[in-house]
């Protein structure tokens, strides 16, 4: 059996230890088509002699630009990798600014891309990219090299000896990847993890994979060129977990029914809005099937796990299992045996009622820098806390500093920011990585996050403002999609809020509120009213200088898009700051300092 070492081991142990039939499954043209994992390991192989053809070098750079999740990202990635070459994913998308940073940073020689789109962003920078050689793309366009031209050059297998011997070369210490982190301010930074940083992350992480060996699916459908889902790409191969990549983001409630999967990840974003919708669903219902509902919902909000509410509770829930909320797992498949909620904080209420409703949501916390997974719950073994992101997986050491940051030492920490050795040093001391996060290990293990230390701001009357925990709490309205709390150096904290249009629009229909678009809906006073009872009714929560005395709400919607949020979803403070400068001096009566 192979040993574990290096990534591209993953695959050869998968075909050894499961041999599975369908080991990635893509949807081409309406069917689902499976690739062996022997298809796997042939395909990889046929790659890796293409690209030797091709004259790529150990310590090359390849990127991978992909708009979904597919069966040849994988390929490739194996393929680049068992050279000793290192691939470098990129956000779709970035924009063409940041792709030139990227490819010219990283030296990128050749590309992979996955449409017209990425591949028309990509053309279009190609000749400011002096390294790159040429582009290749997975779906066929016209006028473009498609990626079978590199695999049709690997067809002999007169090079494979080559292949071996380079693989042989591989240690586990190497750099496998460069990942350029989203980052809400500045340049990407390109984060350098090793062959082991990532392996010894996702065997660890396996440990909290509550699912048989080799008789399980999962759909993935997050990112895969962020290191979140590309780890668990390698701990479902360890697994013998076969891997459906879900069409996209819109498709995933058809994907879910089809596949009917057994695990998945989510980030809290997803899970707020599937909520809303089941939440939407259950208001539309009338007499005793809507009291029903909200009483199952009442009753899931209170959810403690280990039998914690006492019997009485648990009877109570049985038959809410039962009655509603089974209706909730069919709509995920009926098979969800584990979501694994990363990359922000998960609200408590969500953990609560999704458990309650028997869909186990366990939250997790890591960073690119780690590989990513610190700390994740897992129900077994007393292991899941509410409010938490769970214990330390093996082999990892998390401290807490005086300043209430938190420390992280372990096989996963990254080896450093690529060419940029004093932004290594600021966050690498003594072997602990400083996350620059705060939290705190209860007496129990479990890791509490409670702030990002950058963005945690002082008013000007001194009082410190933790604005992740203020707008988690916001967003529990239906009437808050996204919320951004301000007034670092201000005399009191305010906040920027984009409404949830999509619930708004139902409100106004019921309220017989008309408006012509978002820029005169958002200057409604009745909507306004509205979400001022909202903050005030989850003001009540904090303590006096902490409360929203203001607010000013945007008519546009929040997206990565127009570069108001990462690909992963998180809040850019500054570019969010910047596009409403003038909301800002309509709170303060200035701009910002």
């Amino acid at each position: 059996m192979t040993t574990i070492k290096r990534l591209f081991d993953f695959p050869k142990y998968q075909l050894e230890k499961y041999n599975l039939e369908a080991a990635l499954v893509t949807k081409y043209d309406g069917q689902w088509k499976a690739t062996s994992a022997k298809d796997f390991v042939d395909k990889a192989n046929k790659i890796s002699r293409g690209l030797l053809e091709l004259g790529v070098q150990p310590n090359d750079k390849i990127a991978i630009i992909s708009t979904n999740n597919r069966t040849e990202w994988n390929i490739v990635d194996i393929g680049v990798m068992q050279l000793g070459a290192q691939d470098v994913p990129i956000y779709p998308t970035i924009s063409e600014d940041d792709y030139q940073y990227v490819l010219n940073h990283s030296e990128s020689k050749y590309c992979f891309v996955s449409d017209q789109e990425v591949y028309d962003k990509v053309m279009a920078i190609k000749d400011q990219v002096p390294s790159l050689k040429d582009v290749y793309s997975f779906d066929d366009i016209e006028g473009a090299k498609s990626w079978r031209e590199v695999l049709k050059l690997g067809e002999s297998d007169v090079r494979q000896a080559e292949v071996e011997t380079l693989m042989s070369k591989v240690d586990e210490n190497d750099l496998a990847t460069l990942i350029y982190t989203s980052g809400t301010t500045g340049r990407p930074k390109g984060v350098m993890l090793s062959h082991k940083n990532i392996s010894s992350n996702a065997i660890h992480s396996s440990t909290r994979l509550p699912l048989h060996e080799g008789q399980a699916k999962a759909l993935s459908f997050l990112p895969v060129c962020h290191i979140y889902e590309r780890m668990l790409q390698y701990m479902y191969m360890y697994n013998g977990v076969s891997v459906y990549f879900a069409e996209s983001i819109e498709t995933i409630s058809d994907n879910l029914k089809e596949i009917k999967p057994d695990v998945m990840s989510a980030v809290p974003r997803l899970l707020e809005k599937v909520y809303d919708k089941i939440i939407a669903k259950g208001a539309d219902l009338t007499g005793i099937k809507k009291n029903l509902f909200f009483w199952a919902v009442e009753l899931g909000l209170k959810y403690e796990p280990y039998g914690q509410n006492g019997a009485w509770y648990e009877f109570k829930l049985k038959i809410a299992r039962k009655l509603i909320f089974s209706k909730w797992q069919e709509a995920l498949g009926g098979n969800l045996k584990v979501i694994a909620s990363g990359s922000a904080a998960l609200q408590s209420r969500l953990a609560r009622v999704f458990n309650a409703a028997d869909i186990r949501v366990m939250e997790g916390y890591g960073l690119t820098e780690t590989s990513p997974v610190v700390a994740v719950n897992d129900l077994r073994n007393n292991g899941f806390k509410i409010g938490t992101v769970g214990k330390p997986i093996p082999e990892t050491q998390v401290k807490i500093a005086e300043d209430g940051e938190i420390l992280v030492r372990g096989p996963q920490v990254m080896i450093g920011y690529y060419k940029n050795k004093e932004k290594t040093d600021e966050v690498i001391k003594n072997e602990y990585f400083h996350t620059g996060d705060i939290g705190e290990v209860d007496s129990e293990g479990f890791l509490r996050i409670t702030d990002r230390k950058k963005e945690m701001f002082k008013t000007s009357g001194g009082k410190y403002i933790a604005p992740q925990v203020i707008e988690n709490m916001m967003k529990q309205s239906r009437f808050i999609e996204q919320i951004m709390v301000i007034g670092d150096g201000e005399k009191m904290p305010a906040a920027l809020i984009q409404p949830n249009f999509e619930f708004i629009e139902e409100w106004t229909k019921r309220k017989n509120i008309s408006y012509s678009n978002h820029e005169d809906l958002v200057n409604k006073s009745e909507l306004i009213d509205r979400i001022q009872e909202e903050v005030d009714f989850h003001n009540q929560k904090f303590g006096k200088w902490e409360k929203i005395k203001k607010f000013e709400l945007t008519k546009d919607i929040w997206s990565v898009e127009d570069g108001h949020l990462t690909p992963t979803m998180k809040i850019k403070r500054r570019e969010i700051k910047a596009k409403y400068i003038d909301l800002y001096e309509k709170i303060y009566g200035h701009r910002p300092n």
